[in-house]
Order: structure tokens, then sequence, then C-alpha cells
């Protein structure tokens, strides 16, 4: 709930999120009174323009209530909306004249998500394709998933043999431990991986919209017509041939999907075997990393969260390349053991970990991990004030290394040594957290990590570790020295 005018527009980047990430979301907004309407009247906004309602963009349905009678038909279709077909945000505008009036009417029944079934034509022709594949990889994500369908999901990766890689930033999907994970298909995808994509001859997406980032902007998988065979499955029809023309197309919830793809009956062998092992081979080699720069070492502090955070924390994180490094390094189990590990925005929007893990914190009482750079917590770093107020605990690493990475990162790579506007003039982050109610601690040595780690899980109250990152350290696999004199040497600006 928002009020007009700067309320509805501090909560666009929330909408646009809920839009990208496929999430379910109602945002009720206060509007101008209906006899002040189209008057500019004092933060009069029209929502209809602003919000949407677009299929790429913010909402799937922005409406304004006029008539107090009909709340719960409004209400009632705003919930269907957002929860049927591809989840995602829906607006519901409210006059504040209307508020005032008094009305008779009832709520209406709760509202459940319809379940949409593959067709069993679909099913057979899609076994046929996996029978005269020799390089089949499926890529899972998107929202809509359950425990249930991780599972069956697995079950049908086990039947078929078949490698698994998850969608950008729904790397809970699959379990990253499972001996056919084949890694995620995202931003600093694994080289040998992005080969193995173009290399497939059956690619089986199963929920991911196969969006800009999942598809290396779109050249792994080319629009409009893939050069390997494409099977889609998403619970949207309007998304199904929308950008890719597919070789198959099944209109379906992930829930229904993954349970008929269970029961689809599989040969003894399979000629992909080996292609499915030496996957998995690449994964687990991307897991060793390059030699960096600087008293930090991010791999180390990596498998120190996977040795001591508990397998159903909950791990958190805005936009940043410091994300890369839980997107790398860390394993999740996920949804196959029953519950959902990873909150990260797929519309890559900075500021979103901090509050993501205090909502998170709130919700499920589960232990919250967030990973943050300097700039991504500047962004809602406020939030704490939320987390000690409402009593929630969350555990934050904060990567400060003076600057907006990955904008001076492409910076360098496109205008090498022509920084502009990347800088940070930063607080002391370890004493602002204490001075919101949280502890802060500073570290400047990988050894000191692991001591501040047990105390964070230890106490009652949510911490912040601030970590000191040493700006040459701009990814996981490069300096930004190495950047800049790789754009030198092969642009124009080196002539």
């Amino acid at each position: 709930m928002v009020t007009r005018g700067p309320g509805a527009t501090n909560a666009s980047i929330g909408v646009h999120t809920a839009f990208q990430d496929s999430t379910p979301m109602v945002l009720l907004v206060g509007d101008v009174a209906s006899d002040c309407r189209d008057r500019e009247a004092f933060q009069e906004v029209d929502y209809l323009s602003f919000f949407g309602p677009s299929t790429k963009g913010f909402a799937k349905r922005v409406e304004r209530i006029d008539d107090a009678d009909r709340i719960p038909e409004y209400v009632a279709r705003a919930f269907a909306t957002a929860m049927n077909g591809r989840p995602g945000p829906v607006v519901l505008v409210l006059p504040e004249d209307m508020l005032t009036r008094m009305t008779s009417a009832q709520p209406l029944a709760r509202v459940e998500a319809v379940q949409a079934w593959s067709d069993p034509g679909s099913l057979r022709m899609l076994r046929e394709m996996l029978l005269a594949a020799q390089r089949p990889l499926v890529i899972a994500g998107g929202g809509g998933w359950t425990p249930q369908s991780a599972q069956a999901l697995q079950r049908f990766a086990e039947n078929w043999k078949l490698p698994v890689g998850n969608a950008f930033r729904f790397q809970d999907t699959f379990d990253n431990h499972h001996p056919q994970y084949a890694g995620d298909v995202g931003i600093g995808l694994n080289p040998k991986l992005a080969a193995r994509v173009k290399a497939s001859d059956l690619i089986i997406a199963i929920g991911p919209r196969l969006g800009e980032m999942t598809t290396g902007n779109y050249t792994l998988i080319e629009a409009p017509r893939p050069k390997q065979k494409l099977v889609h499955i998403h619970s949207s029809a309007e998304e199904l041939n929308r950008v890719f023309q597919t070789d198959l197309a099944i209109h379906s919830s992930m829930n229904a999907a993954a349970r008929s793809l269970e029961v689809l009956t599989a040969p003894v062998s399979l000629p992909w075997e080996a292609w499915t092992a030496s996957a998995n081979e690449d994964y687990l080699g991307n897991l060793e990393p390059q030699p960096l720069p600087g008293d930090i070492d991010m791999p180390v502090i990596v498998g120190l969260l996977q040795k001591h955070l508990p397998q159903d924390a909950v791990l958190t994180n805005g936009a940043g390349n410091f994300a890369s490094w839980m997107h790398r390094f860390f394993k999740h189990h996920g949804l196959v053991k029953g519950f959902k590990t990873q909150l990260a925005p797929t519309v890559g929007a900075m500021g979103y970990g901090v509050p993501a893990g205090i909502a998170a914190a709130i919700t499920t009482s589960r232990v919250v991990f967030t990973i943050a750079g300097d700039g991504d917590f500047l962004m809602n770093g406020q939030e704490l004030a939320t987390a000690v107020q409402h009593g929630a605990k969350t555990i934050i690493v904060l990567l400060n290394n003076g600057m907006y990475g990955t904008i001076r990162m492409h910076q360098e790579r496109e205008y090498p040594q022509h920084e502009s506007g990347s800088r940070l003039n930063n607080p002391d982050f370890a004493a602002l957290a204490r001075a919101y109610g949280y502890a802060g601690v500073r570290i400047t040595q990988t050894a000191q990590f692991e001591a501040e780690l047990l105390a964070a899980l230890a106490r009652k109250e949510g911490t912040v570790i601030e970590v000191m990152l040493d700006p040459e350290v701009i990814t996981t696999r490069g300096t930004l020295s190495a950047i800049t004199r790789q754009a030198l040497a092969s642009g124009d600006l080196a002539k």
C-alpha cells in the first residue's frame, strides 16, 4: 500500500521488479478525489499511463475503483490476475472519496491460482524429440515452482539422464549438488557452459522466459529462430513463441509440467550420458577460482558461508558485480529440499537485497544472508530501521570497493581511462549499521571473516560485516587493470 504521487513512483521499481521476476503482487495506490481528477491536483498521476498495463514493462493490469460496492470484484480480479498465467503485479487505484463511502458489499472467496496442464500430444512429441537428440540440455527457472514440482523435475532429469542448468537468478530450482547439474545460465556464465548451450541440439526450457540475461544477449539461443531445437514450457500462453520460434511450445504451470514430464518413460541407455557427466565436470571445474590480488579472498569467504549457513538459509542480493561471487561459488540445495533459498532480482534492480532479506526474516524466521555492494547498500540501507523495528535479524556482507563496480568495469571496457561518476565517497558502514541498531564490524583480511560470521549467527540482532575489497578485484575472473589493458590494446583508443 502506498500513497499517491511520490508513493506510487517510489513503488515503481518494485512493480517493474515483480514484473520481470514473475512475482505475483497487488499494489494499492491512494488517489486524488474524483472531483479533483484531471486538474493536476496535489500529487496527481495518471496511473494507467504510468504503470501500464504492458507486456514489456510494468503491471499486468491497472484499474481504479470508483464504486465502493464493487471493491470485492476488483480485489478478487486483482489477485486472480496477479497469480494466474505468468504471475506478476497488479495495481489498484483508490480515489480518496471512494474510500470514505459506506458499503454493504462482502468480500468474495479467496482466489486460487488455476493450473494449466500439458496436453498429451505435446508430451508424446517431446519424447520423440528426446529420442532423436544427441546433446540435450534442460534450462529450468522462472516463477511458480514448488518443492513438489522441483522434485518432479529432478526425477525427470534422472530418468532421462539430462544435464540441467538453472536460469539467471533462479539457481535454487535444481539442486546444485546433483551430479547432473550443469551450472547457472546467467551473467558471468562459465565459458564452457556457454559453449555447451550453443552446441546443444535440443534445449528444453522449463519455466524461464529465456530473456536477455539467460540467453547471453540472445546469442546463446538466437532470436527469432534458434539453431538448436527448442522446447519451451511456460505458464503463460502469451510468452510462448513471443521472442523465439519454438519447435514445440507447451502451455503449462510448473507443477503440472514437471509432474507430466516425470512419467515420460525413458529407454535403458541413452547416447548423451557422457555429455551429461562432462557438463557437471565443467560446473565443478568452474568452482576452482582464478588467483586475484588483495587481502580478501572472496572464494574462501563464500566457502565459509557454504560451511556455516544452514541448508534452509535464505540468500538475497541486489545488483552489481559483487553478486557474482555467490552466483558462481555458492551451491544451493534449494526447492528440492523443500524450501526456496535464493531471492535475487532478474530485473537487475540495485537495492533489492537488503529489504528482500528483511522481508524474508520477518515472514520465514529462517537465517537470512544478504550480500551487497557499497553502492547497492546505499540505495536501501535505511531499511535496517525496519528490521530493528520488527525484530528481524539478517546478516549482511557488504563489499566496499569505493565505486559502482559494474559501471566502472563497463567504462574501462568501452572507454578505457575515462572514468566518470562511478566513484563513491562512502560512510563508515559498520558505524552506520550500529546507529540503526545492528551490529557493525569491518574486516580487511580473509582470516578475520569466519569469527565474525560465527558471531553474527550467534547474536540476536542483525549484523553488517563490511569487507574492504581491493578495487582491482572487479569480477570473479579478472582485474580492472586487465580489462583496461585489453581495451587499450584492441580498441581504436589505443591508436
